[in-house]
Order: C-alpha cells, then sequence, then structure tokens
C-alpha cells in the first residue's frame, strides 16, 4: 500500500470516529419524548451518521486493498454526504432562530408563544389538525408531566423559582401563568382568577390526560423542546461537519497522489 494509500486509510478512520458522535446525537435526538413524538425530525441526522459510517468503511477497504475505484465512490458519495449535513445544519439554524420563549414575572421557568417560532416549524411540526391530534395523544401517554408531578414540591413558591422545568413541561403540563389559577400540586391547578385571559385557560383540565395537551401554550413548549434540543446537537454536527471537511479535502489530495504513483509506477515498468 502507497504512502497516499496510507494517508487515505488514516483519513477514512477519522471520518468513522466522525460518524460516532453524529450517530450519538441523532440516537439523543430520538429517546427524547417529543422527537418520538414528531417522528419527521427522528431520522435525518441518525440516518446520515449512519451513511458517513458506511462510507467512511467503504474508503477505508479502498485504501487498504488499493481499490481505486471504490475510493473514488467513496469520495463522490463522501462529497453527497458532506453537502446533506451541511444542508441539514442550515435547515436546522435557519428554523431555530426564532425563540417563541417569554419571561413570566416571579417565575424562574419561561412560558411559550406558538407565534414566536419560525412558520416552516410550526406547519412542519403542528401541521394538521389530525397530525396534532396523533402528537397530543403520544404526549399523554409519555412521562413527561408525570416526572414533574413526582417532584416534591410543598409550596407553590417552591414550583414557582424552579429553573429547570423543561419547555415542554411548561406548556403542556400546567396551565399559563395569565389565568391566575391556584396552585395544588405541579398537574393540578384550581379556581382561575382570570379565565378570560387566554384561549388556553378553557381548555386546560386537571385529568391527567387532558391537562393542557389541547392548548397552543403545549404545541409552543413542543416547539421550544425541539429547538433547545436540535441547538444542541448541531453544536456535534458543526465540529463534526469541520473535521470532516478537511478530510475530504485532503483525501481529494492523496488520492490524486495515489494516481500519479500509480501512473508513475506503470511508466517505470514500461520503461524497463
Amino acid at each position: 500500500m502507497g504512502v497516499s494509500n496510507n494517508i487515505t486509510a488514516c483519513l477514512n478512520f477519522l471520518s468513522l470516529l466522525c460518524a460516532i458522535p453524529i450517530i450519538s446525537a441523532g440516537v439523543w435526538l430520538s429517546s427524547k419524548p417529543d422527537n418520538e413524538c414528531v417522528r419527521l425530525l427522528r431520522w435525518p441526522l441518525l440516518l446520515l451518521g449512519l451513511l458517513l459510517l458506511l462510507v467512511s468503511l467503504a474508503g477505508f477497504v479502498g485504501a487498504f486493498w488499493n481499490r481505486q475505484g471504490l475510493l473514488a465512490f467513496h469520495l463522490f458519495c463522501m462529497a453527497i454526504l458532506v453537502l446533506l449535513l451541511l444542508a441539514l445544519l442550515v435547515l436546522a439554524f435557519v428554523v431555530t432562530r426564532d425563540d417563541g420563549s417569554y419571561s413570566v414575572p416571579a417565575r424562574a421557568y419561561k412560558e411559550y408563544r406558538l407565534d414566536g417560532y419560525s412558520a416552516w416549524l410550526r406547519g412542519t411540526v403542528i401541521g394538521s389538525a389530525g397530525n396534532w391530534g396523533r402528537i397530543r395523544a403520544c404526549l399523554a401517554d409519555s412521562d413527561v408531566c408525570a416526572k414533574l408531578g413526582q417532584n416534591n414540591y410543598v409550596t407553590a413558591d417552591q414550583f414557582f423559582t424552579n429553573p429547570n422545568i423543561s419547555p415542554l413541561q411548561s406548556g403542556c403540563c400546567k396551565p399559563p401563568t395569565i389565568c391566575g389559577f391556584g396552585f395544588v400540586n405541579p398537574t393540578v391547578w384550581v379556581n382561575p382568577a382570570n379565565p378570560t385571559a387566554d384561549p388556553d385557560c378553557y381548555l386546560w383540565n386537571n385529568e391527567q390526560s387532558q391537562l393542557c395537551y389541547g392548548c397552543n401554550a403545549c404545541k409552543a413548549g413542543l416547539l421550544g423542546n425541539l429547538r433547545k434540543e436540535w441547538r444542541k446537537a448541531n453544536v456535534i454536527v458543526i465540529v463534526a461537519l469541520v473535521v470532516l471537511i478537511w478530510v475530504y479535502i485532503i483525501g481529494c489530495s492523496a488520492f490524486k497522489n495515489a494516481q500519479t504513483e500509480e501512473l508513475f509506477r506503470r511508466y517505470k515498468r514500461g520503461w524497463t
């Protein structure tokens, strides 16, 4: 195996390592309750990571056994995957740029407005009433609100000063603060002081299978959760993508050098 192929094999091993955090980020996103319910957004990152792993393995085999056709195919596929990752990254940043969160007086957590998020994200995730009905049922079957109810809040102030309530829990597991409900526990609220302040006030129900799953606040909280998780995953994708671009550039150069070495060897054999 020539020097250039040695370099190519090492580069493919590096790109194979880059596939691992991308796959891990995809698995992490897929394991979240919100992504389990929003099926469309579960798979792109995981699928691209798996494809990158396979293409890197193909490139490693091609470099190790000097299969120039396989190396050329690997470089072609790698270029497509880098472009797809870049497109996914740009899309994720664009659609999660808008933040629908807002602060509430005397509350450590935030609440969320549906119109604060991008139209694309609202249309893709929420979509039709039928699509939201499926997502709503999935969220109700999850343990998102059950986990919030398991915390032992003795007083309302303990709940109000908790900054670790997720956007999904803030939107789906309690009524909007503006309604003026009285706190009993995180998922039971009574006697609204201002029930006409927001349409969601009428939708609140202490039945644990209902809560605020039909509220616009719940839809906004779902988008807030997706935004938060995708922005975390984007950090991993950025680092991996920068490494992959450098690997691809150096790999193309090594492939050209390998072609030159092969031509030179053929020339020498012909001359002798």
